[in-house]
Formats: C-alpha cells, structure tokens, sequence
C-alpha cells in the first residue's frame, strides 16, 4: 500500500544556505518533486550523489522512530538533514503512524545499546540476588520482576544476544521484529550488513511486509536489492533525480561485466 504518494520542495533554499551541504548536492538542488506511487521505490547512485541524504530527509519530515543508538531530532550526525527535511512537503494518501528509519551502521550501535541494556539487567538481578538472598522468594521475585520481564522480552524480539548471531543474521532478526502491518520503512544501503544469501532474505521479508500493507523506500549499492519486482528505481548520478531500468544501471552491467570475465578488470588494476 502506498502511504506516501510524493516528496516536494515547498520553500526555496536561503541564499545564505544555497552553496552550503545539503543544499549544494546537485540532486538536491533540482529536487522538485519525487512521486512514490509504488510499494517499493529504490535510490541509487555513487556516494555524495546525494541518495542517502535525501532518504534521511524524508524521514526526518516523517518524524520517523530510528533503529539506532539516537532518535532522528537528536542525532547530530543527521543536523543537516533535519535542515533539509524542513523544506520539504510530503503528500500522503493516509498518513501511517507505523514504521521505522534503519540506516546499516545504526544497527551496529543499536547492536552495543541492546548489549549494554541486557548486561544491566543481569547485573540488576545479580544485586537483586545479593540483597535479598536471605529473604523469601516472592519479596526476591518481586525485586527481580521488571528486570526479568525487559530480558524476556529482549530475548522474545531479538533472540537471546544479537552479538552471539552473525551480522546478517542479526540485523534481519531486528529487521523482521520491527515490521508491522501499513508502516512505512526506509532503509539506507541494508546490504552492508547483509550477505548475498541474506539480502535474498530482506527482498522475502519485504516482499511479506508489502502483502501486508507496507511501504519501503531503500538507498542502495545492491544489485540484488535494485532487482526488487515491481520497484520505481530513481538515479541520483544525472543532473537531476530521473527513472531508471534495472538493466541500464551502472551498479548492475559492471557487476555483470566482471562476472562474465573478473581476470578482465583484475589485469586493469
């Protein structure tokens, strides 16, 4: 289900700010309007083309929840985002309340915060245990109860250590336990995480996700991300943000390219 129907510059850039990051990307600079009238829409495009900092915008404007160790208004990495998403005017066919923000290196420290929170909560019930070893076992439950309920869940969302699983694993697990019916997802470059096999895996989940009324938009390298059936990909490597076919990407005929003949590029080097 599309939520989201389009992204629009509705305020002209200071002229203070016109030659300033973000504002001085070229896909940036001619973004007018970007429609999303498809459930899976992809950005692509070489780095400092501009495609992840238009995603983080759009999620800012969102006012999006991130999966990661800062929430979006407080995230100093993404101050001048914020500046951008203030310029911008989303049209939503129904606006949703549900969804996320994932960038792949917010999962690593995500990863640390949930680490750091499970071992408070054993160290809570190792104290508990320490000072009420002599007293009955209901005043130790109680003592023990909410710490025990946040692992419980914890290990019910997550699995019982996200550090004891491999990356890909891991990050498709947290991946997965935060999707819910009619949201809205936006992931910025997923793959990084993820194995060739693994990113097979996201492309099932999204697709589950979009039979249940769900929305992504991904900033992506992947060739096995750009192949996502029924997807609107937008290259940001033109002058402007234009529509592109999966089999005129650049991503996708040289990685082909150096499959048919890898000894070919490996001479060049």
């Amino acid at each position: 289900m599309v939520h989201l129907r389009a992204v629009e510059r509705n305020a002209r850039t200071p002229a203070s700010e016109a030659e300033s990051f973000p504002f001085n990307v070229q896909s940036v600079r001619s973004l007018e309007r970007l429609t999303l009238d498809t459930d899976v829409t992809l950005f692509v495009g070489e780095n400092g083309s501009g495609k992840s900092t238009v995603l983080e915008a759009i999620a800012a404007a969102a006012r999006l929840p991130a999966v990661g160790s800062s929430e979006l208004e407080s995230d100093e990495t993404l101050a001048q985002q914020r500046r951008l998403a203030r310029t911008l005017r989303l049209v939503w066919s129904k606006r949703t309340q549900r969804g996320f923000f994932l960038r792949a290196e917010d999962f690593f420290g995500f990863s640390r915060r949930l680490a750091k929170l499970r071992a408070e909560m054993l160290e809570r019930i190792a104290h508990v245990e320490g000072t009420y070893g002599d007293r009955s076992d209901l005043a130790r439950g109680l003592a023990r109860g909410p710490a025990q309920a946040s692992l419980a869940e914890m290990q019910r969302l997550y699995g019982e250590d996200l550090d004891a699983q491999s990356h890909g694993e891991s990050f498709l697990r947290l991946f997965q336990s935060r999707l819910a019916p009619n949201g809205l997802f936006l992931l910025d470059e997923p793959e990084a995480a993820l194995s060739p096999q693994s990113q097979l895996g996201l492309l099932a989940m999204i697709k589950q996700s979009v039979a249940e009324g769900g929305q992504f938009i991904l900033a992506t390298h992947s060739p096995i991300l750009l192949a996502c059936p029924g997807a609107r990909i937008y290259t940001f490597d033109e002058n402007a943000i234009s529509e592109a076919r999966y089999d005129d990407l650049p991503h996708v005929t040289l990685t082909r390219a150096f499959l048919r003949d890898p000894e070919a590029f490996l001479r060049r080097l």
